[in-house]
């Protein structure tokens, strides 16, 4: 079993209201040369929650990070010009501190980070360290 220390949030970076799928997101990483969906997790609009990368593989969410993180990406993210806003629904925002607690039940000590953190980008698009 891998040595989890780390919980990284991510967003989708999609415009508010598009709905996008595990699918989407599997194909667009494959397309970067990806073997599969980076994630190990994925919340849709309405709050729920599915799987992406099974967590026991190495995600591919955060260059350095990755063997020893859980990747969690919620869709969204981006304003309808692309510019990085919260686009949290409130049901997204329920799921994503529920996931989060459930991830630190399993993996006891791990620390809560935005993928902002460890690069140069806006994701997720919000400050965890205010919410976590």
């Amino acid at each position: 079993m891998r040595k989890i220390d780390k919980i990284i949030l991510h967003c989708s970076a999609t415009p508010e209201g598009r709905n996008v799928t595990v699918n989407d997101i599997s194909r667009w990483h494959r397309d970067r040369g990806f073997n599969e969906i980076g994630y190990h997790w994925v919340i849709y609009l309405d709050g729920s929650v599915h799987p992406g990368r099974p967590e026991s593989k190495i995600g591919a969410h955060t260059v350095g990070h990755n063997a020893t993180s859980i990747g969690v990406c919620y869709i969204g993210g981006t304003d309808a010009k692309m510019k990085a806003k919260d686009t949290r629904t409130p049901a997204q925002r329920e799921a994503i501190k529920k996931l989060v607690a459930e991830l630190q039940k399993r993996y006891p000590g791990a620390t809560v980070h935005g993928h902002n953190e460890f690069a140069a980008k806006a994701c997720p698009s919000f400050n965890v360290k205010i919410e976590f």
